[in-house]
């Protein structure tokens, strides 16, 4: 990576923001039905079901040895219909510069991190999906795991979750969480800088909205407030970005990354995407050629059936969540019982409800009179009260489980280098 720097000697006008996400002024309609993945997971679930569709020899003939969990699910048989039951599946990104490009840094300048953990949850009756974001920096016990070289290495009380893969691959992060969490977690995916890069490019490119001016020397990422359509190399900085966004820590990363997966979720189940055979099979030749997954998920047919899973989930049931944490020397720790009531309600199958989402902005929207007049009277005839035995259980998350769903439309808090 060049150490070149590059700022834009003309900043855009500097714009409002909302919660930890920006705020830009509404354009025109923007593309509105999904499905869920992130920064591998979205993208991972949702061409599974573009697997089934097209099920090629090449596509199939891509999956790589899988990765033994200690608590796994038996592969699904080839079909097209959803995967019965919820589904619990761990994706991390891995910060390895193994087998990556050399721009990233040599082999070895990097230990093999797992800076993003995100659990996706499905619930039972396929009514509502989460993605739940797991800080990198914070502090966890680590149970006792497998040696991938044989044998078992000793628990620990505390170390960063972000050491796990180092510590005994991707069945120990598996492991980590199940005990953080109290759930299951039969599935798994590790996703390293190509994966992601291909991925994007897949479908491509993927819009987003940057409220304030993105300035990040360490990756090189500089954009200018406005729309923007992100692949490749462009859109795996945009996610590893942190001095660029909102405080400059990863908790203001992990919001970013929500802006990023919430588009692509969109992006992914658009009929521009779905409708292109080539993109199709870009798509799921990125997912299997990518990634390295449990043996429970190594075969199209699994991946197939969770996509079909999520296919008809609304966007507003889609929530990606950040756990609640609290601040220690050196990172963080779960903030309690905000936590624990957070798992809580995924292991009940409840449809989480953000006490502070933010506000969604359709930066594509240009007409503000197009909008709803909210002084106008309205008819309660007009419009029939929702049947509660028709709508699932809603958990009502505290307001320290910051997040969004994948219908809110929302842009990305900058940061210039003069506030670094």
């Amino acid at each position: 990576m060049s150490d070149e720097l590059r700022p834009r000697s003309i900043r855009s006008k500097k714009l409002s923001t909302i919660a930890r996400h920006g705020r830009l002024r509404r354009s025109n309609p923007f593309v509105t039905v999904a499905k869920v993945l992130a920064a591998s997971l979205a993208v991972l679930l949702v061409s599974g079901a573009s697997v089934a569709a097209i099920a090629t020899y090449d596509v199939a003939a891509s999956v790589q040895d899988g990765v033994p969990l200690a608590n796994e699910a038996e592969s699904a048989e080839f079909e097209i219909d959803a995967i019965p039951g919820g589904v619990n599946l761990l994706v991390v990104g891995s910060d390895s510069r193994k087998g990556q490009d050399a721009s990233f840094g040599p082999v070895d300048s990097t230990g093999d991190l797992n800076d993003v953990t995100m659990l996706l949850h499905i619930s039972e009756d396929h009514t509502n999906a989460s993605v739940i974001s797991f800080p990198r920096d914070m502090y966890v016990p680590i149970p006792e795991c497998p040696d991938p070289a044989g044998g078992t290495f000793d628990s620990m009380d505390s170390q960063k979750i972000n050491t796990t893969l180092t510590y005994g691959g991707l069945a120990c992060t598996v492991l980590t969480v199940e005990k953080l969490t109290g759930l299951s977690i039969p599935y798994a995916a590790e996703v390293q800088f190509s994966g992601v890069m291909a991925m994007s490019t897949a479908v491509g490119g993927v819009p987003v909205c940057v409220a304030e001016d993105i300035e990040d020397e360490y990756t090189n990422t500089y954009l200018p407030a406005g729309m923007h359509t992100l692949e490749g190399l462009e859109a795996l900085q945009f996610l590893r970005t942190r001095h660029g966004v909102g405080d400059g820590s990863d908790l203001t990363r992990i919001s970013n990354q929500q802006v990023f997966l919430s588009s692509l979720v969109r992006t992914v189940k658009s009929a521009s995407t779905l409708s292109d055979p080539i993109k199709v099979y870009s798509l799921a030749k990125a997912v299997t050629a990518n990634m390295n997954l449990s043996t429970s998920l190594n075969d199209v047919s699994t991946l197939a059936s969770i996509a079909v899973a999520l296919k008809d989930i609304d966007l507003s049931k889609v929530v990606f969540a950040q756990v609640p944490t609290g601040l220690v020397e050196g990172g963080v720790i779960p903030s309690q019982p905000d936590f624990d009531d957070l798992f809580a309600a995924v292991a009940a199958d409840d449809s989480l409800q953000l006490a502070a989402a933010p506000t969604a902005e359709d930066p594509t929207a240009e007409d503000p009179a197009a909008a709803p007049d909210p002084s106008a009277e309205t008819d309660p005839a007009a419009t029939p009260a929702p049947d509660p035995a028709a709508t699932p259980p809603a958990a009502v998350l505290s307001d320290s489980v910051k997040g969004q769903t994948a219908g809110d439309v929302t842009c990305s808090a900058g940061r210039s280098l003069e506030d670094q």
